[in-house]
């Protein structure tokens, strides 16, 4: 392995770690080892295997992921300006993840790649980038993250619509109704409510045709299925780290450079400037002018890996999640009073996330009985998506939940799970519950001791 020294924008200088070329067969039919998949937990009845229905949330590292950073660890320094071979092998890594992560994405040649947070921390940079006066396009589907950086005053949004043609007449509407120099159009690549794909195309096409950019939250997608800027025509996308199976505290924002050379840095310090004198300052172009400070060099290197695995592995976890969603929607759909929500219909393609209400039952409750007597992970309520739920489950009479359970699946998930929460809901629905559970101002009480509430040692 040689080190070489390679020119960054701002006059910095990282190295390039050059490394033999090998030819890797795709392993298209094999599902990748995630971290935890022994997990038992404890419930009412004795210790099961944790059935994890909650990726939609937060996914688990993957194998490949925790091994690429210990392996990143040995070597771990800051980066860029070091002349330690530490150093140097360090910024080589961070700037081949960036190059990973591209490829993920299909960045074009001219895009920037910048390593943020999480999708909300892309959102909130993205907001501050936009030029004077842009009027931001979102539906009501969106979630929170996507839905409020861009300021009231800026932000056109548009109703929970019944079809995806409904949604481009809005969208058209809306964009012939607010005209502007500079427009963005935002949308969800999958809904983190019901998991419905939208056509990123199509909307992309019809927001070019009135000279608007795009801008896709991916979060949803990136685990599942293939984001592409170049295919969609997309200008901006942006997903998290720990919903990609890398829970590393990295997320993405990658798209057009001239917004983001021209706004201000989003973090204002050391590695975003090209010089600093008495009488001010220049800003860096590039990644580094909104990656200011001591980057995350692990969660970037965690995420390359997890972008990497999911590659090669694309084929088997589509087949994997494909045979788990049909489990499990068609299981919920056989038991008596439970409802499934969607917004374009139940026939729409969707990701691996189902959310669904249970007649006569709190959701909250739904949740607390699944996870205490049957050892399954799920969530309740709006999921940061409340405009959404509000129109799903929209009642005049006041007769329906207000907030719904959420079942998610991926690589943690498996059919013995899927089918065990099916069971589960059924025996809700006919038998009740094992327990006597109170409501209080914090949430729902089980009498008695709770079986979660164990004595569990600190990781450190």
């Amino acid at each position: 392995m040689s080190v070489l020294p390679s020119s960054l924008c701002g006059g910095a200088t990282a190295p390039v770690v050059r490394t033999r070329t090998l030819h890797v067969v795709p392993e298209a039919h094999s599902l990748p080892a995630v971290v935890g998949s022994d997990l038992r937990v404890p419930t009412l009845h004795g210790e099961v295997a944790y059935a994890n229905l909650d990726h939609a949330a937060s996914t688990p590292a993957l194998e490949t992921v925790r091994e690429a950073v210990d392996r990143a660890l040995r070597t771990y320094s800051s980066v860029h300006r070091g002349a330690g071979f530490a150093s140097r092998v360090t910024s080589a890594w961070f700037e081949q993840a960036r190059a990973e992560v591209a490829a993920f994405v299909g960045a074009r040649a001219d895009d920037t790649v910048i390593f943020t947070r999480s999708t909300t921390d892309s959102w909130a940079l993205l907001s501050k980038a936009l030029p004077s006066r842009t009027t931001v396009f979102v539906f009501g589907t969106e979630h929170h993250s996507t839905l409020l950086p861009w300021g009231r005053f800026r932000t056109v949004r548009l109703p929970v619509p019944q079809t995806v043609e409904d949604a481009r007449q809005l969208l058209e509407e809306a964009l012939v109704d607010h005209p502007s120099r500079h427009r963005l159009v935002v949308l969800t690549a999958a809904s983190n409510v019901t998991g419905e794909v939208w056509p990123i195309e199509r909307f992309s096409a019809l927001a070019h045709e009135h000279g608007a950019r795009v801008a896709v939250d991916a979060a949803q997608l990136s685990a599942h299925r293939t984001i592409d800027l170049d295919a969609w025509d997309a200008d901006y996308v942006a997903f998290s780290g720990h919903k990609t199976y890398a829970p590393y505290g990295a997320g993405v924002l990658a798209g057009r450079s001239d917004w983001l050379d021209a706004g201000n840095p989003y973090l204002l310090g050391g590695g975003a400037t090209r010089s600093v004198t008495e009488d001010g300052t220049t800003w860096a172009t590039g990644p580094a002018r909104h990656e200011g400070g001591s980057p995350n060099v692990i969660g970037a290197v965690a995420l390359a890996a997890a972008c990497a695995t999911i590659t090669r592995h694309r084929e088997a976890i589509e087949a994997h999640e494909e045979q788990l969603l049909g489990s499990l929607r068609a299981g919920l759909e056989e038991v008596p009073g439970v409802e499934l929500l969607s917004i374009f219909g139940d026939e729409h393609d969707r990701v691996g996330v189902v959310a669904f209400t249970v007649d006569g039952w709190d959701s909250s409750l739904v949740s607390q009985v699944l996870s205490v007597e049957h050892g399954i992970g799920v969530r309740d309520g709006k999921f940061c998506a409340h405009l959404l739920v509000d129109e799903l489950l929209d009642d005049p009479w006041g007769e329906r939940s207000t907030t719904a359970v959420r079942a998610s699946i991926g690589l943690g998930s498996t059919l013995e799970g899927v089918e065990r929460l099916v069971a589960a809901v059924s025996r809700l629905v006919e038998e009740g519950t094992d327990a006597t559970w109170t409501r209080t101002d914090a949430g729902w009480s089980i009498e008695g001791a709770d079986p979660r509430d164990v004595e569990v040692q600190r990781p450190w």
